[in-house]
């Protein structure tokens, strides 16, 4: 099947890997061609705070770049942005780029152990303090930058061990602000304006709206912090067309007991990731906002954020798929199952990352002859549908049958009186490992967990039902980038007997 986007001006290198044509050279020149297209349409919004037009936002992050080079920081070494969401944390962020600094977002949960570890790994000789004022100085405009150079520096959150700085390059991130515009079917100059409500440090708020948007000439609107009320009276307010979130906060929103007296009729595009959802919170979501082209991004701090993308057409009957691979990604899966399909995802193309900072050996790992290898488990039919079924390592083998985690969670997210679900291997002397459920009760309710296994057993194979089930009051412990920490479940949850 070809693919569902607009793939038109996409040219082949010698490589193998597809890239877009006419992009800008570096994140400084997208910067400047939209502050020349749209020079006084709004750029950035912090809700509650400043309000900065493009011609604004390029003069005041040149100033700050000027700080940087007169506090020291030379082309090509590192800042550490530690600031929360908002105005602030986009000048640091430009003015790194227009300073030629690489930035390091650094998660704001992270103890101050891990953030030393992040500030000491990546060399950073300058940090942006959260109550400092931004550094001051002579404007300066550097956009010397090649495409291959790297502009920034994520960190990973794994589950275990120490996080790992992805090497984003300029053309890393300008590929996927190219891809974000494609999947979602806008135009350039369009001034459409995105809400972002998940935090900046990540790839998703910064590469798939600040940066898609700033690529675009749209407006960002940011909030500082996440409350349910002022995301749904920011929609109307900020004429919020291109809605981005987690499940959750979607979940949330149509559930408060006054959702329908905000006015969401301008929501053009919505789309959500990071986790799994239920098919009943798809169609949902598009009851709820019956004007929007309703999608599902899926993507990894190492390919700058998308990699595949499921439409508004398929979004209905495929709630359990991640869609299609962006138009200039490549995609395959290693040694799959003879019986059952499911092998390793790989991914290829020029939104994938260089690279590990100062970790050779993790990177001959996982970047191997120009393929990413993700580590999460997939299936993918003759259309290119992808649907991913589970972390390699979270994988249950129940006496010689696999069972994903992932699909069995999606299911549980649709469960009565479910509104988090973790499926993690429980030890069993007979079959080697069982499939054990942990469950957080949607808030002021109770759940039935003799309901949830019966409706579960309606949608998966019997092996693959919970054969124990825990509830728990609190939520599900996470490491700062919100991955759910399945080894703290594994170690410290009490099953007590199983349920058959």
């Amino acid at each position: 099947m070809a693919s569902p986007f607009d793939t038109s001006g996409i040219t082949t290198g010698s490589d193998g890997i597809r890239r877009y044509d006419g992009l800008p050279r570096n994140l400084v020149q997208m910067l400047r061609r939209s502050t020349e297209l749209v020079p006084t349409r709004e750029a950035v919004v912090e809700l509650g705070g400043a309000r900065l037009s493009y011609r604004q936002l390029l003069d005041a992050s040149a100033r700050v770049a000027g700080g940087l080079r007169a506090a020291g920081s030379a082309p090509g070494s590192r800042a550490a942005i530690r600031l929360s969401n908002g105005a602030d944390w986009v000048l640091a962020f430009f003015g790194c780029q227009l300073a030629g600094v690489v930035a390091v977002p650094v998660n704001t949960r992270l103890t101050d152990d891990e953030v030393r570890y992040v500030v000491e790994d990546s060399g950073a000789g300058f940090t942006f303090e959260p109550g400092a004022s931004l550094p001051d100085g002579d404007p300066v405009v550097d956009d010397s930058a090649g495409p291959d150079d790297v502009a920034a520096i994520f960190y990973t959150s794994g589950t275990t061990g120490f996080p790992k700085g992805a090497m984003t390059t300029h053309h890393n991130f300008l590929s996927n602000a190219e891809s974000a515009r494609r999947v979602i079917g806008m135009t350039q100059g369009e001034p459409t304006r995105t809400l972002v409500s998940v935090p900046l440090f990540h790839v998703t708020g910064c590469n798939s709206q600040l940066l898609a948007l700033t690529h675009l000439g749209g407006t960002t609107v940011v909030m500082p912090q996440f409350e349910v009320q002022a995301f749904l009276q920011a929609i109307a307010a900020e004429r919020i067309d291109n809605l981005v979130s987690v499940p959750a906060i979607f979940w949330l929103a149509i559930n408060q007991p006054n959702f329908a007296e905000h006015d969401v009729s301008v929501v053009r595009f919505l789309s959500y990731g990071g986790a799994p959802i239920a098919p009943e919170l798809v169609r949902s979501i598009m009851a709820a906002f019956p004007a929007a082209r309703v999608g599902n991004g899926f993507g990894l701090t190492e390919t700058s954020s998308l990699a595949t993308y499921l439409p508004h057409a398929w979004a209905a009957e495929n709630a359990d798929s991640v869609g299609f691979a962006v138009p200039v990604d490549d995609l395959r899966l290693r040694d799959p199952d003879s019986r059952s399909g499911v092998g390793e995802l790989l991914v290829r193309g020029p939104n994938v990352v260089k690279g590990y900072w100062n970790k050779a050996q993790a990177t001959a790992e996982t970047f191997v002859d120009g393929w990413l290898h993700t580590g999460d488990l997939a299936l993918m039919d003759d259309e290119g549908l992808v649907r991913i079924v589970d972390r390699a390592k979270d994988m249950i083998n129940r006496g010689g049958e696999n069972v994903y985690c992932v699909e069995v969670e999606n299911v549980l997210a649709g469960a009565p009186g479910v509104f988090e679900a973790a499926v993690v291997a429980v030890p069993d002397p007979m079959m080697g490992e069982k499939v054990g459920a942990v469950l957080v009760p949607v808030p002021g309710r109770q759940i039935d967990v003799d309901a949830v296994v019966s409706y579960t057993a309606e949608h998966l194979a019997e092996f693959k039902v919970p054969q124990y089930v825990a509830v728990r009051s609190e939520p599900l412990p996470r490491n700062p980038g919100g991955k759910v920490l399945k080894p703290v479940l594994r170690e410290k949850t009490v099953w007590g007997e199983p349920l058959r």
